[in-house]
């Protein structure tokens, strides 16, 4: 029998357990080494699987990595649910997206033509057909879509069940900072080293802070800061039961009385800071789309940071530097793409082959930056 495949990787957000977990499922020998598992931008994120709704022009190549990975969300839900008995909150709900006026009206008919134009499954409302389907939409909208096959998870119930995940699978867990990645071994900010025979670089949008890092994709992957509010309801249901999306802000509905609004997007570093304006921003364009959120209880304002990169797109895949793997850089879609990523990475260690759809988010389109 053949030794298990040493592996350190380095981030425990919602990519770096889940390739954790399928590694060790795998029979791989797994180190996680993060300060604090789970608590970065997976700990904030919103948890809309809405690949149809949220995509975006010139962005075709990522629209089939999303919608892959959205297939593949039932299953690995449900091994994982299996596995650890917990709840990750994940459901089917569809969206709606929701034109206030006749300027929204006609960029959404532009969208939907798009969507329509790529094969996507999207059904155009008017105004009246609309709230028929959401009765808590205010009596102003213009009109709207629906995508019904999009879903949703709790990012915090789902990181939760990949850390026990991670542990029944004897995933061993380091709680240090890496300071720096000397492939096949990382530098620890305590002074050690940890060392495996291949180290998976998951640390969102810390991976360029890395040192080392810069060798194999330079500081392509920066902070994008997110802010969102999380309100609950009293008695009685939420106003909504789909995903709302609107041009200023998304409303995700929870099956246990949560509602989150989301979110904002700002270049300031790595400042997390909630800030009173974007509360304000964001309740404003939640009440103008749905008036009775006004009833709910505030519970939690927050701030994360996304790991962005200057195509939008995840860096996934071998680097130039010989034994480090990255499986950063997924931006808004990280809890969306975790399944697809893990499965690759994993593949990857096992065989030595890269997925052919993981081909458009290698490292390597970074390298002519790189030698500039």
């Amino acid at each position: 029998m053949e030794p298990a495949v040493r592996v350190v990787v380095v981030g425990g957000g919602v990519i770096g357990l889940s390739i954790a977990w399928r590694a060790a499922s795998r029979g791989m020998s797994v180190t996680v080494v993060d300060p604090a598992p789970g608590s970065g931008a997976s700990a904030v994120a919103a948890g809309m699987l809405a690949p149809v709704t949220e995509v975006h022009y010139g962005e075709e190549a990522l629209l089939e990595l999303n919608l892959e990975s959205s297939r593949r969300y039932p299953r690995f839900v449900a091994e994982l649910e299996e596995l650890t008995g917990a709840d990750t909150g994940y459901r089917s709900c569809g969206t709606v997206t929701v034109a206030r006026d006749a300027d929204d009206l006609a960029a959404l008919d532009e969208l939907v033509a798009y969507q329509r134009g790529l094969g996507l499954d999207v059904e155009r409302l008017r105004s009246r057909e609309l709230r028929r389907l959401e009765p808590g939409l205010a009596p102003t909208v213009r009109g709207g879509a629906l995508v019904a096959g999009d879903h949703q998870v709790d990012p915090r119930r789902l990181v939760a069940a990949l850390l026990q995940a991670c542990r029944r699978a004897a995933v061993r867990f380091l709680p240090e900072r890496v300071v720096a990645v000397e492939a096949p071994a990382v530098i620890l900010e305590g002074g050690g080293t940890e060392t495996g025979e291949v180290v998976v670089l998951a640390a969102g949008c810390w991976s360029s802070q890395v040192a080392g890092a810069a060798a194999a994709f330079g500081r392509s992957v920066r902070p994008v800061k997110g802010q969102i509010v999380r309100l609950r309801r009293g008695a009685g249901p939420l106003p909504i039961e789909r995903n709302v999306r609107g041009v200023d802000a998304y409303l995700v509905p929870r099956a246990g009385g949560e509602l989150v609004i989301g979110a904002t997007v700002e270049e300031r570093g790595f400042d997390t800071e909630v800030t009173g304006g974007a509360v304000h921003d964001l309740l404003r364009a939640a009440l103008e789309l749905v008036p009775d959120v006004a009833e709910l209880t505030l519970v939690e304002a927050a701030a994360g940071l996304r790991p962005g990169t200057p195509d939008n797109a995840p860096v996934v895949g071998p680097t130039a530097v010989d034994g480090l793997v990255a499986a950063t850089g997924h931006y808004r879609n990280g809890i969306l793409l975790a399944p697809v990523t893990a499965d690759a990475v994993v593949e990857l260690l096992a065989t030595g082959e890269v997925p052919a759809g993981m081909a458009p988010f290698s490292p390597r389109r970074f390298d002519k930056v790189l030698s500039r």
